[in-house]
């Protein structure tokens, strides 16, 4: 599988009942990324937040947590490692490799990032929504 997907591809695959999309946005300037997602994203993503899924009791950012927290974590956000997961941001390509390599890294198999994010989604007229995300739990 390639660790690219594109937004024709992704546009495709919208409610596929395999398919996970995560907005892995995440703000150098400190700009809530929440608040972005919650704004604009993806229909049917849910918002993985880069601070607090990562090992808190490090005094560097972002470290990888245990995989018991991480898989804790992101089956509240309802992704299973067997699930086809597509990563995005909102700036194009910043903190969506990230959050694929801890994926990847914690043992999901299916795991890509939208090629361009969410300004080529926008760009290529596809649809998107607003609002906080409805997820049903999963074991991750």
């Amino acid at each position: 599988m390639s660790p690219l997907i594109s937004t024709t591809d992704l546009a495709a695959r919208l409610g596929a009942p395999d398919l996970r999309i995560v907005d892995g946005g995440w703000h150098l300037d400190g700009r809530d990324a929440r608040a972005d997602f919650e704004q604009t994203h993806i229909p049917g993503a849910v918002f993985f937040d880069l601070d607090a899924i990562s090992d808190r009791g490090s005094p560097l950012p972002h470290m990888m947590p245990t995989p018991e927290a991480f898989g804790a974590a992101v089956g509240a956000l309802g992704l299973s490692v067997d699930d086809h997961i597509v990563v995005y941001d909102t700036v194009g390509l910043f903190s969506a490799a990230r959050v694929w390599w801890m994926l990847k890294t914690m043992g999901a198999t299916r795991v890509q990032v939208l090629d361009g994010g969410l300004p080529r989604w926008r760009e290529d007229g596809l649809p998107i929504v607003s609002g906080p995300s409805a997820t049903e739990e999963a074991v991750f």
